[in-house]
């Protein structure tokens, strides 16, 4: 059961989310089929939650003395970042969220596609369809990895 909980945790967690979970449950012995369901969830969990208040959060931070120029680095980051993609995506927003969250590149994923969104004033139920697409993409292609990654390790130990 525990390495069940953990790799739920594991995948709400930012920057690693379920690109970390997903070969966690699986090479913990949870079959792929079971990791994957979970690790969506755990990583769909905050999304709601960051769309709605990261950027209150930020912005209340920002000024503040101990965490203000952290909180005011990932406004600016996100902003500048989302502007980025805006000016590159055009009309086609949508996808290019969708992308940016299913590629499993470091500083990409359903947290900071989200923050991006928020910032950018998108549609919130357009903004969730595209993460949530985008987490199943960046699922199938870590399932894949994680699946490919354990056999060559057994073929290899022998």
């Amino acid at each position: 059961m525990l390495k069940y909980i953990l790799t739920f945790l594991i995948s709400m967690v930012p920057i690693v989310e379920l690109r970390c979970g997903i070969p966690f449950g699986v090479s913990m012995g949870i079959k792929w089929y079971y990791a994957v369901p979970i690790c969506m969830i755990g990583n769909m969990l905050p999304v709601p939650f960051i769309f709605f208040f990261a950027r209150k959060i930020l912005e209340w931070g920002s000024d503040k003395p101990v965490i203000g120029k952290f909180f005011s680095w990932c406004l600016k980051k996100g902003h500048s970042g989302g502007e980025k993609l805006k000016a590159k995506a055009g009309k086609g927003m949508f996808w290019a969220l969708l992308l940016f969250v299913g590629i499993p590149l470091p500083g990409t994923g359903a947290w900071t596609g989200t923050l991006a969104a928020s910032l950018l004033d998108l549609d919130f139920k357009k903004s969730i369809l595209a993460v949530t697409l985008g987490v199943a993409l960046a699922a199938t292609i870590m399932t894949i990895a994680s699946l490919l990654g354990v056999e060559a390790f057994i073929a290899v130990k022998g």
